[in-house]
C-alpha cells in the first residue's frame, strides 16, 4: 500500500513543508512558514498540484 506523508520541519525562523511519497521521493518547499500548520497546508497544496506523482504510485501498486 502506498502512502504520502506531509510534514513540517524547523528551518530558520519558521518551518519547511515536505511531501514524502512512499519513501520514493521527497519534495521540500524552498519557502519557510511561520507555523507548522501553514507548512503542512503548503505541503498539501504542493501534493495536489502534482497529481502525476500520485498516479505513478497507483501504477506501481498495481504491478506488485
Amino acid at each position: 500500500m502506498a502512502s504520502v506523508t506531509l510534514s513540517a520541519t524547523p528551518k530558520g525562523n519558521g518551518f519547511q513543508a515536505t511531501v514524502s511519497y512512499d519513501s520514493w521521493v521527497s519534495i521540500s518547499s524552498a519557502e519557510t512558514y511561520p507555523t507548522m500548520a501553514e507548512a503542512i497546508s503548503a505541503a498539501a497544496i504542493k501534493m495536489l498540484d502534482m497529481p502525476e506523482r500520485l498516479e505513478a504510485m497507483d501504477r506501481e501498486d498495481q504491478t506488485v
